[in-house]
């Protein structure tokens, strides 16, 4: 006897159905499991069988052929134990194929019966929307995850006799169990830790300024200067200036942790812009996404957040050279010989490094550093990647003043009330073109929107001569101007906004 169930696997960020065919047929008793099936999914053989049987349902001692088609696919993970079940229970007759019928089935089973949370829910359940399901069976402990998603209804199970029993009657078990609410557009209440506020912060008031700039136009920033100036400080602080989530961005770097398996499962919906900061012993592959068949990585989890690398002159030259295609494309491209998976890169790149090894250089009496060995340590940096970089701004010391005097900046919920108004003066003026921001205009919008007196221009024009900066950099320097204008409700780049502009670009000169 013949039965089938509807599941899914993941490929890069999307999930792609997958029809889990199972037949119970005369002749040797034997379970054989086809269809490119990894270790793990032709590990399920063995705890459905035994899951069956401590739960009091013996199979038939016949032939069962469990086939994952489409065949051509790898077939990943353990989540598929739940569908084998209810293939094979179906195909021996415990279950009618009429219950499987529209029903997407994820989960991992345990030994005793017990449903195990999988990764990777929401994406499947997005899935199972578009190709309209009747409806997600899913683990008990994935089910606020699964509830994201509006339109479709998401049943979670503890065991293998409640999927049994959800399958032969779901309107019974939902009564029974009771039905839960979806969250549609509503977010969930945001936890009570303290968060890090730019009034923390002692001085820097120019770096500051750059910060500021740089949230409101999504604009990459570069700080360097000596140890503990506050570099990494203003970093951690700039995730509290930027606008909130609107819910079709949060649902979509849920869905990226939901893959990743960074999801929790009391509050699974993520709120907040992601701030990552990896190590700077990272590899490539950590940063971009790595894997036979690639999972996200650092560059990918900090979608529409802030990807911070600290002390960035220690990161190997190989896993920083990684940054310049998705800092351009907005997107990485991964090519496997299983396929090519393209993974969202829509982040806003904040770095922070010494001057120098020791990191008081140009202070002669407290460094002592070689000039080859200063020479070096900047040259790990290259060229392509400081062009990339749209604001370099100097962090100096803090003198004793500002620290005993202990006054107070300003506070992050004024300085974001500034950036969100920058923003939607950029959402407005873009609305028909397909971004938001300056930092993502191209060529020919450069030219279109960065509009500039004659006197901008002639300061732009001679920087450009004497200084040699490349056209990536005049088409950068074009765009934070912009932004700077836009801080100041101007249509028109005057000027004092270019030379602001040009101030933050000197450091690559240096």
């Amino acid at each position: 006897m013949f039965a089938s169930a509807l599941s899914a696997v993941i490929l890069g960020l999307e999930a792609l159905p997958i029809q889990v065919e199972a037949d119970v047929s005369d002749g040797l008793p034997s379970f054989v499991m086809v269809g490119f099936p990894s270790a793990q999914v032709r590990e399920a053989q063995d705890r459905v069988r035994t899951a069956l049987k401590n739960n009091g349902i013996f199979l038939p001692p016949k032939r069962v052929t469990v086939n994952f088609a489409p065949a051509d696919i790898r077939k990943e993970g353990a989540g598929f134990d739940l569908p084998v079940a209810a293939a094979v229970l179906a195909a021996s007759g415990y279950l009618s194929q009429k219950d499987l019928a529209g029903v997407m089935i994820l989960g991992e089973l345990s030994l005793n019966g017990e449903v195990y949370a999988a990764g990777g829910v929401l994406p499947r359940v997005l899935k199972a929307r578009e190709t309209g399901c009747r409806y997600c069976l899913i683990p008990r402990q994935n089910l606020a995850e699964a509830r994201l998603v509006p339109g479709i209804l998401s049943i979670g199970v503890t065991s293998l006799m409640q999927m049994i029993e959800c399958l032969e009657d779901p309107e019974v078990f939902l009564e029974k169990e009771g039905k839960g609410e979806q969250i549609d557009s509503q977010f969930l209440p945001p936890g009570n830790l303290e968060k890090p506020d730019f009034q923390d912060v002692c001085g820097q008031e120019s770096a500051k300024r750059a910060a500021e700039i740089s949230a409101a136009g999504f604009h990459n920033l570069l700080m360097t200067g000596p140890p503990g100036s506050g570099k990494t400080m203003i970093a951690r602080r700039i995730p509290t200036i930027l606008p909130a989530l609107s819910f079709e961005e949060s649902l979509e770097v849920t869905r990226i942790y939901s893959i990743a398996g960074l999801l929790s499962q009391d509050n699974p919906l993520i709120t907040e812009r992601p701030f990552r900061s990896p190590h700077h012993t990272s590899t490539p592959q950590a940063l971009a996404g790595g894997g036979r068949i690639p999972v996200p990585g650092e560059i990918t989890l900090a979608h529409f957040g802030v990807l911070f690398l600290d002390e960035m002159a220690e990161f190997s030259r190989n896993t920083l050279e990684i940054l310049r295609q998705p800092l351009e494309d907005r997107v990485i491209c991964l090519s496997r010989a299983s396929g090519t998976f393209l993974f969202p890169a829509n982040f806003m790149l904040v770095a922070a490094m010494n001057p120098c090894p020791c990191g008081y250089y140009p202070d002669m009496q407290r460094c002592r550093c070689t000039p080859g060995q200063v020479s070096h340590y900047v040259g790990k940096i290259s060229q392509p990647l400081l062009d990339r970089m749209d604001l370099c701004t100097q962090v100096n010391g803090i003198s004793f003043h500002q620290i005993s005097a202990g006054n107070s900046g300003e506070s992050s919920a004024r300085i974001r009330e500034r950036v969100e108004k920058t923003r939607q003066l950029q959402a407005d003026r873009y609305q028909k073109e397909g971004f938001h921001f300056n930092a993502e205009l191209k060529g020919r919008d450069v030219e279109k929107y960065c509009c500039m007196t004659a006197e901008a221009g002639r300061l732009l024009q001679s920087a450009f001569e004497k200084l040699d900066f490349s056209a990536r950099s005049y088409h950068r320097l074009l765009k934070v101007s912009r932004t700077i204008a836009d801080m100041e409700g101007e249509e028109i780049i005057s000027s004092s906004h270019m030379s602001e502009a040009l101030s933050y670009r000197m450091y690559e000169k240096k």
